[in-house]
Protein backbone atom coordinates (compact mmCIF):
# COMPACT_ATOMS: atom_id res chain seq x y z
CA UNK A 1 0.00 0.00 0.00
CA UNK A 2 1.64 3.32 -1.05
CA UNK A 3 1.82 5.86 2.03
CA UNK A 4 -0.47 8.98 1.57
CA UNK A 5 1.52 12.36 2.36
CA UNK A 6 0.59 13.14 6.29
CA UNK A 7 0.71 16.35 6.87
CA UNK A 8 -0.81 18.12 4.35
CA UNK A 9 -3.01 20.84 4.07
CA UNK A 10 -6.28 20.58 1.30
CA UNK A 11 -9.21 22.27 0.82
CA UNK A 12 -12.14 20.70 2.59
CA UNK A 13 -13.88 18.36 0.27
CA UNK A 14 -17.52 17.41 0.60
CA UNK A 15 -19.44 14.31 2.29
CA UNK A 16 -17.03 14.64 5.35
CA UNK A 17 -18.39 12.23 8.26
CA UNK A 18 -19.02 14.26 12.05
CA UNK A 19 -16.13 14.18 14.03
CA UNK A 20 -16.20 11.52 16.47
CA UNK A 21 -14.65 13.29 20.48
CA UNK A 22 -13.57 11.21 22.63
CA UNK A 23 -13.25 11.29 26.30
CA UNK A 24 -9.62 10.68 26.68
CA UNK A 25 -7.28 12.60 24.23
CA UNK A 26 -3.69 13.31 24.17
CA UNK A 27 -2.33 15.76 26.29
CA UNK A 28 -0.85 19.35 25.30
CA UNK A 29 2.83 20.28 26.07
CA UNK A 30 2.42 23.56 24.83
CA UNK A 31 1.80 26.93 26.42
CA UNK A 32 -2.52 26.57 25.47
CA UNK A 33 -2.37 23.79 27.53
CA UNK A 34 -1.69 26.40 30.30
CA UNK A 35 -4.96 28.34 29.93
CA UNK A 36 -8.40 26.68 30.65
CA UNK A 37 -10.37 24.28 28.42
CA UNK A 38 -13.54 26.11 26.90
CA UNK A 39 -15.26 22.83 28.23
CA UNK A 40 -14.18 23.70 31.70
CA UNK A 41 -15.30 27.30 31.26
CA UNK A 42 -18.45 25.62 30.36
CA UNK A 43 -19.67 23.37 33.27
CA UNK A 44 -21.86 25.74 34.66
CA UNK A 45 -23.72 27.40 31.62
CA UNK A 46 -23.85 24.19 29.09
CA UNK A 47 -23.78 26.89 25.98
CA UNK A 48 -20.65 26.14 24.60
CA UNK A 49 -20.52 24.40 21.13
CA UNK A 50 -17.82 22.96 19.61
CA UNK A 51 -18.70 22.99 15.54
CA UNK A 52 -15.20 23.54 14.45
CA UNK A 53 -13.76 20.81 13.35
CA UNK A 54 -15.15 17.67 11.00
CA UNK A 55 -13.16 14.50 11.41
CA UNK A 56 -13.17 11.07 9.38
CA UNK A 57 -10.65 8.34 9.73
CA UNK A 58 -10.15 4.84 6.93
CA UNK A 59 -8.36 1.31 7.66
CA UNK A 60 -9.31 1.13 11.75
CA UNK A 61 -10.79 -2.58 11.75
CA UNK A 62 -13.69 -3.36 14.45
CA UNK A 63 -10.87 -6.08 15.90
CA UNK A 64 -7.38 -6.56 15.78
CA UNK A 65 -4.99 -9.30 16.07
CA UNK A 66 -2.35 -9.34 18.99
CA UNK A 67 1.15 -9.74 18.17
CA UNK A 68 4.06 -7.68 15.57
CA UNK A 69 1.21 -6.96 12.61
CA UNK A 70 0.72 -3.14 12.23
CA UNK A 71 -2.43 -1.37 10.81
CA UNK A 72 -2.27 1.74 9.30
CA UNK A 73 -5.23 4.27 9.04
CA UNK A 74 -5.52 7.57 7.83
CA UNK A 75 -7.07 10.42 9.86
CA UNK A 76 -8.41 13.68 8.49
CA UNK A 77 -9.40 16.95 10.37
CA UNK A 78 -11.11 19.97 8.61
CA UNK A 79 -11.53 23.22 10.29
CA UNK A 80 -15.40 23.76 8.91
CA UNK A 81 -15.83 26.67 10.61
CA UNK A 82 -15.23 30.11 8.89
CA UNK A 83 -12.59 31.33 11.06
CA UNK A 84 -8.58 30.55 10.76
CA UNK A 85 -7.70 28.79 13.76
CA UNK A 86 -4.73 29.83 15.77
CA UNK A 87 -2.19 28.13 18.11
CA UNK A 88 -3.12 24.94 16.30
CA UNK A 89 -1.52 21.93 17.67
CA UNK A 90 -1.92 18.01 16.60
CA UNK A 91 -1.23 14.90 18.65
CA UNK A 92 -2.36 11.21 18.54
CA UNK A 93 -3.43 8.93 21.10
CA UNK A 94 -3.76 4.96 21.36
CA UNK A 95 -5.17 3.33 24.59
CA UNK A 96 -8.52 2.05 26.51
CA UNK A 97 -11.49 3.19 28.54
CA UNK A 98 -10.78 1.82 32.12
CA UNK A 99 -14.65 1.97 33.55
CA UNK A 100 -13.85 -0.01 36.49
CA UNK A 101 -11.10 -0.29 39.36
CA UNK A 102 -8.22 -2.69 38.86
CA UNK A 103 -9.09 -2.45 35.07
CA UNK A 104 -5.83 -1.88 32.82
CA UNK A 105 -5.25 0.87 29.79
CA UNK A 106 -4.27 -1.42 26.59
CA UNK A 107 -1.42 1.60 25.93
CA UNK A 108 1.55 0.43 27.29
CA UNK A 109 1.42 -2.79 25.48
CA UNK A 110 0.80 -0.73 22.56
CA UNK A 111 3.02 0.90 19.52
CA UNK A 112 2.36 4.16 17.95
CA UNK A 113 3.50 5.53 15.00
CA UNK A 114 2.99 8.67 12.37
CA UNK A 115 4.09 9.23 9.36
CA UNK A 116 7.11 11.71 9.05
CA UNK A 117 6.70 13.01 5.40
CA UNK A 118 9.88 15.51 6.02
CA UNK A 119 12.21 12.89 6.80
CA UNK A 120 9.99 9.79 5.10
CA UNK A 121 10.26 7.90 8.36
CA UNK A 122 7.89 6.36 10.90
CA UNK A 123 8.25 8.17 14.07
CA UNK A 124 6.96 6.58 17.23
CA UNK A 125 4.96 8.22 20.13
CA UNK A 126 5.76 7.57 23.85
CA UNK A 127 5.22 9.37 26.60
CA UNK A 128 7.48 9.29 29.60
CA UNK A 129 4.98 6.79 31.79
CA UNK A 130 4.92 4.37 29.06
CA UNK A 131 1.39 5.35 27.29
CA UNK A 132 1.28 5.28 23.46
CA UNK A 133 0.52 9.15 22.40
CA UNK A 134 2.37 12.00 21.87
CA UNK A 135 2.68 15.47 19.60
CA UNK A 136 2.84 15.36 15.70
CA UNK A 137 4.34 18.46 13.54
CA UNK A 138 1.76 20.17 11.85
CA UNK A 139 0.55 23.62 10.69
CA UNK A 140 0.17 26.33 13.15
CA UNK A 141 -2.68 27.41 12.01
CA UNK A 142 -5.58 26.03 9.81
CA UNK A 143 -7.75 28.62 7.17
CA UNK A 144 -11.36 27.97 7.06
CA UNK A 145 -12.25 24.56 5.11
CA UNK A 146 -8.55 23.70 4.98
CA UNK A 147 -7.55 19.75 5.93
CA UNK A 148 -4.43 18.27 8.13
CA UNK A 149 -3.76 14.52 6.89
CA UNK A 150 -1.89 12.21 9.11
CA UNK A 151 -1.28 9.04 8.07
CA UNK A 152 -0.85 6.84 11.53
CA UNK A 153 0.04 3.10 12.09
CA UNK A 154 -0.50 0.93 15.48
CA UNK A 155 -0.16 -2.32 16.90
CA UNK A 156 -1.14 -4.53 20.34
CA UNK A 157 1.93 -6.73 21.67
CA UNK A 158 1.17 -10.13 22.14
CA UNK A 159 1.82 -9.72 25.86
CA UNK A 160 -1.62 -8.30 26.64
CA UNK A 161 -2.89 -9.82 29.19
CA UNK A 162 -6.63 -10.68 27.97
CA UNK A 163 -8.12 -11.27 31.50
CA UNK A 164 -10.67 -8.55 30.53
CA UNK A 165 -12.67 -6.64 28.09
CA UNK A 166 -10.68 -3.67 26.58
CA UNK A 167 -12.79 -1.11 24.57
CA UNK A 168 -9.73 0.51 23.12
CA UNK A 169 -9.66 3.42 20.41
CA UNK A 170 -6.92 5.22 18.61
CA UNK A 171 -7.35 9.04 18.11
CA UNK A 172 -6.09 12.06 16.10
CA UNK A 173 -6.62 15.25 17.94
CA UNK A 174 -6.65 19.13 16.83
CA UNK A 175 -6.11 21.43 19.31
CA UNK A 176 -6.76 25.25 19.46
CA UNK A 177 -7.04 28.34 21.18
CA UNK A 178 -10.68 29.81 21.17
CA UNK A 179 -12.09 32.67 23.05
CA UNK A 180 -15.39 32.46 25.15
CA UNK A 181 -16.70 34.13 27.74
CA UNK A 182 -14.39 37.05 26.76
CA UNK A 183 -11.49 34.04 28.17
CA UNK A 184 -9.06 32.57 25.89
CA UNK A 185 -9.40 28.70 25.93
CA UNK A 186 -8.75 25.58 24.60
CA UNK A 187 -11.12 23.30 22.29
CA UNK A 188 -10.20 20.08 20.17
CA UNK A 189 -11.94 17.83 17.58
CA UNK A 190 -10.84 14.32 16.70
CA UNK A 191 -10.88 11.82 14.30
CA UNK A 192 -10.13 8.23 14.88
CA UNK A 193 -12.16 5.13 15.66
CA UNK A 194 -12.55 2.17 18.54
CA UNK A 195 -11.68 -1.73 18.38
CA UNK A 196 -11.29 -4.80 20.18
CA UNK A 197 -8.17 -6.67 20.61
CA UNK A 198 -7.98 -10.81 20.02
CA UNK A 199 -5.44 -13.36 20.03
CA UNK A 200 -4.35 -14.57 16.86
Amino acid sequence: MKLRHTLSVSAATAALLPVAVAAAHASQASPAAKIPTCYDLDTAYGQYHNNTFVGRSFGIPKSVTLGAHWTTYTATLTNASAKELKSFELSAKLGSYVYNEGERDLSTYSDLQYWDTSQHAWKTLRQADGNASGTIPGPKTLKSRESVHVQLRFRVSKDLPLDQTYDAFTFLTGTFVDRYRDMDCTAHGDAGGGFYPRKG
